[in-house]
């Protein structure tokens, strides 16, 4: 295997992966299975199901993030803007390791 510019990214993307594939789950193992008994108890686990809910849907969305990151390593097109085609800043990647966007083009597709 030939070194690349990105191996140290590559691996702490991958431990990464894996805390986060720990931490979802211990989020979808914290969803109680059993019935709730009674109005005030099913109304608490309603909203405790809609916080690991979303917490879970943030971490899933984070791991697919991270995988791209490391298909675009693999596939050498990492730290290039996929919509300006542009180097994104050593400093962005940095920050933020599994960005597809330079500064400019995040900004213009917050606007």
């Amino acid at each position: 295997m030939v070194l690349t510019q990105y191996d140290d990214v590559r691996s702490n993307l991958i431990d990464m992966l894996e805390d986060l594939d720990e931490r979802l789950k211990k989020i979808t193992g914290d969803v109680r299975q059993s019935p709730a008994r009674d109005f005030l108890e099913r109304a608490e686990e309603t909203d405790n199901d809609l916080e690991f809910n979303a917490s879970g849907d943030a971490t899933r969305d984070e791991i697919d993030k991270v995988k791209q990151a490391i298909s675009r390593i693999d596939s050498g097109t990492y730290g290039i803007c996929l919509v300006c085609g542009q180097p994104i800043k050593k400093e962005r990647l940095q920050a933020m390791p599994y960005s597809f966007q330079c500064t400019h083009c995040a900004r213009k597709s917050e606007d």
